[in-house]
């Protein structure tokens, strides 16, 4: 089945219905799903005359927009492979993608376009369109007189429908492809685990979360912001256009919420009218729940757990969080994540990160398995779990066979409670071992964030010695005595005060250690 389908039913049952609206500059444009189902109708015969074929492989460039879902519909309704590269990570991680997977075609915008003077790959690319004018290019346009194609291109289960890439920081990207029935179960266990049904307005920054909205008949805002730095956005436009449109629910990073948060504190007020928040992207702390609930205070406050492989993994409920709860987090028990969604299987195994593991048989596996409690290699196996990636790379490091059936090692060390529910302790390559025992990134920046005057906190070992880097509250002075003195248990040597954190580029949430530790050297 072609994830396609699911709008074309959504066009029968809700046409009049908005299926994405975006703003700028207070001024809003609006698609519904019928015009979405024509506009992509549209550029699927407007793709299929100028040469691109089922099977083909396209570049898209394009900001979270109303464009770049009629363009990637229209590729998904000819069976083409959407390809996401993000243009922030450099000409060097662009030039190693298209190396791996070679476009046939390049749809960007004319900004975009301009990358072509620098990057060998993209001028390469034998077909090329811009959603603009720029020379060496043809103009995407949809013309009235251009008769849509209504039939859809059948697709079977393992047919690619779209590969991104992760960012390689630690070595080679490795492309990560979503398949049209990987596309479709990742839906299934969204619309179930963030409760979406249609009529529903949301505010989403989550590309991903689009897909499963339009697929529910939900109405997706895009916020009228740079999303591709969410945690320095202004939020007055957004609030604004809260205000206007009037959302019931949102999905989006934590940064981009604490900007929002922020915008709220300084005009004194709340947002009103929210019936749920689900934050992901990054881990999520318990002040920013707590003050998520402060600023949407009839808001169900959600955080969801996942990751590029595999989202979403766990989802925890704020008001389900106890007090005993939130003490575990700020003593060195790491961060609850929550319960594993019903459709995913999750195990804690004895941590052997950075060695190849498998193949297994059920057995063989089930020993490793780590019992309640014991901190281990957090693995995942469902049908919304990445089978492998792209030429197999990165496979051998994150793909365990057992019996035939693919676990994916996350990367991310954590333990199962007696209640059955899934804490983080932080990277598993960022975990200390030493002389004193073996220290959890997150059960002391868990704990760092406790206290008030810390905005940041990540945990380092460095020259030997176990360092906790502190990015210090607005205004405020990191009282380094009493931070170490809070955090004894840990035995750290030294607190770093630097005024910013590196964080991931994407949703401006993780720690980004590597460029950390460059930090500290320099």
């Amino acid at each position: 089945m072609n994830i396609v389908e699911f709008l074309q039913q959504r066009a029968r049952e809700r046409p009049e219905a908005a299926a994405i609206i975006e703003s700028r500059g207070g001024r809003d444009r609006t698609v519904t799903f019928a015009g979405l189902e024509e506009a992509t109708a549209r550029g699927a015969a407007f793709l299929r005359t100028n040469g691109l074929l089922a099977g083909e492989t396209v570049l898209v460039f394009q900001p979270l927009s109303i464009d770049l879902y009629i363009v990637l519909l229209s590729l998904f309704r000819r069976g083409i492979t959407a390809m996401i590269v993000d243009p922030s990570a450099g000409r060097d991680h662009l030039e190693r993608c298209c190396s791996l997977v070679p476009p046939q075609g390049l749809i960007a915008s004319p900004k975009a376009h301009l990358l072509r003077l620098v990057s060998p790959a993209l001028r390469r690319i034998p077909h090329r369109f811009a959603t603009g004018f720029i020379p060496g290019a043809v103009p995407w346009r949809l013309p009235a007189d251009l008769p849509p194609e209504r039939d859809i291109s059948p697709c079977s289960e393992d047919a690619p429908a779209l590969i991104t890439f992760t960012s390689g920081s630690t070595g080679l990207p490795k492309g990560v492809v979503r398949s049209h029935g990987f596309l479709l179960e990742q839906y299934r266990v969204l619309e179930k685990a963030v409760s979406l049904a249609p009529g529903q307005i949301d505010l989403t920054t989550l590309p991903v979360f689009v897909l499963a909205n339009l697929a529910s008949g939900v109405t997706s805002i895009i916020p009228d912001a740079d999303l591709r730095r969410p945690g320095s956005i202004d939020p007055a436009p957004v609030l604004r256009q809260i205000d206007r449109l009037r959302p019931t629910r949102t999905t989006a990073s934590p940064a981009l919420l604490e900007r929002l948060c922020d915008g709220c504190a300084e005009a004194g007020r709340r947002i009103d009218g929210f019936a749920a928040v689900f934050t992901g992207g990054g881990p999520v702390f318990p002040r920013s729940l707590k003050r998520f609930a402060e600023v949407f205070p009839e808001a169900d406050i959600v955080a969801v757990f996942g990751s590029t492989e595999a989202e979403p993994i766990a989802t925890l409920k704020w008001r389900e969080v106890t007090e005993t709860d939130v003490t575990r987090m700020s003593t060195g028990g790491g961060l609850l994540a929550g319960t594993p969604v019903a459709e995913i299987r999750v195990r804690i195994i004895g941590s052997q990160w950075g060695k190849p593991l498998g193949p297994f048989g059920t057995g063989e596996f089930e020993r490793l398995r780590l019992p309640d409690g014991e901190t281990g290699e957090i693995v995942v196996s469902g049908g919304h779990v990445l089978k492998g990636y792209v030429n197999h790379i990165g496979d051998q490091e994150t793909k365990v066979r057992v019996d035939g059936e693919i676990w994916h090692r996350t990367g991310d060390s954590g333990y199962f409670d007696a209640l059955g529910r899934l804490w983080l302790m932080g990277r598993s390559s960022a975990v200390i071992d030493d002389e004193r025992g073996t220290l959890y990134p997150f059960a002391v920046e868990c704990a760092a964030l406790g206290h008030p005057a810390v905005r940041r906190a990540a945990l380092v070992r460095r020259r030997g010695k176990r360092v906790i880097v502190v990015e210090p509250a607005r205004g405020v002075e990191i009282p380094e005595a009493e931070l170490l003195a809070a955090l004894s248990w840990a035995r750290i040597d030294e607190v770093r005060v630097v005024g910013h954190i590196p964080l991931d580029k994407r949703h401006n949430a993780k720690v980004d250690y590597p460029a950390l530790l460059r930090l500290l050297d320099n």
